[in-house]
């Protein structure tokens, strides 16, 4: 496998995901499969511990600046590992959003439909809880950073990963 440089952005700008899976397939004919996942800022959240569902007014997302862009350039890596892959792009957004903002996008590109399945869900769960990112969500009872969840740590954990061995070093 051909190793690539992947497309990593931190901005603040809002992203067009067809644009990007457009732009990854553009002159290519080894590609056959894109897998794509674009997360979206909620108008609520349900896992506000004890607190029942709050509704979400707006979200601010800060990052540590090169920090990030490493963090994430060495799951990538970690991904390209693990699967065949052909392209990456990760975006993700940072400052305040608002609800129905896109947040985040993972883009794959593979020979074969399982490798960038799987690749881009390895990527999300990493994101969500690897990357040096902090999120503040403010709801009618003011804002508050959110902390990760179990839920999430699991999801990480089905890939033999834990905070402690991830490769965000």
């Amino acid at each position: 496998m051909t190793a690539f440089t992947p497309t990593i952005r931190i901005q603040n700008e809002c992203f067009d995901a067809g644009e990007e899976m457009r732009r990854m397939r553009s002159g290519r004919t080894d590609i056959g499969a894109v897998a794509c996942f674009e997360g979206v800022c909620r108008d609520h959240n349900a896992a506000l511990a004890g607190q029942g569902e709050q509704a979400v007014q707006a979200l601010e997302l800060e990052h540590y600046p090169g920090m990030t862009e490493h963090s994430i350039a060495h799951m990538v890596q970690e991904a390209q590992q693990r699967w065949p892959l052909q392209a990456t792009t990760v975006i993700h957004r940072v400052g305040a959003l608002q609800p129905g903002d896109p947040i985040v996008l993972v883009v794959v590109a593979s020979a074969h439909r399982h490798a960038a399945f799987e690749a881009c869900a390895f990527l999300m769960d990493y994101l969500k809880t690897q990357a040096p990112f902090w999120k503040k969500e403010t709801t009618p009872d003011g804002a508050h950073w959110v902390d990760a969840r179990e839920a999430d740590d699991a999801a990480l954990a089905r890939w033999g990963i834990t905070a402690s061995n991830s490769a965000a070093g």
